[in-house]
């Protein structure tokens, strides 16, 4: 194995494991508070659910620059491609929007989604505003996702 291919792998498996990270973090600070809201008001569960998931989405997006990269050295299925060690660093560099975007936004998209549970406990009716409160900080991770895409896909493998 080469350099640059080790390189290349770092970078998929830190778009994998800080997304994740990132989603664990917001997905667990949200579901404790979901556990306690709907052991008082079960009724209450559809909407916490929604609001626990989201920030769930960023290890995915993670694990999907990740399974591009793989997909690009040809580590699935096909002939592995010789990098050299600066098509390493930039495959490594290119997944570095999903990573760091997908770890900050899964956790503060988590603590968006308490604060909007706490919305739903109080005044369930405007539980669509705190979903849509959510939403936006998974703007970013998508923007994250897009650069790494577009990132990726700019490397010339020769």
């Amino acid at each position: 194995m080469t350099i640059g291919l080790a390189l290349a792998i770092l970078g998929a498996a830190l778009a994998v494991i800080l997304a994740g990270i990132g989603s664990i973090l917001g997905v667990g600070k949200a579901g404790q508070t979901g556990a306690g809201l709907i052991s008082e008001e079960p009724e209450k569960f559809g909407k916490v659910l929604l609001l626990q998931a989201l920030p769930g989405t960023q290890g995915i997006y993670g694990f999907l620059a990740a399974i591009m990269v793989l997909q690009k050295i040809g580590l699935l299925g096909g002939e592995v491609v010789e990098l050299t060690n600066a098509m390493g660093w930039q495959i490594l560099a290119a997944c570095l929007p999903i990573a760091l975007a997908g770890l900050f936004s899964g956790l503060f998209q988590g603590k968006v989604s308490v604060a909007g549970m706490n919305v739903v406990a109080k005044q369930p009716g405007d539980a669509g505003k705190a979903i849509i409160l959510s939403a936006m900080v998974e703007t970013y991770a998508v923007l994250g996702l897009l650069a790494t895409i577009l990132l990726v896909n700019g490397i010339k493998i020769t």
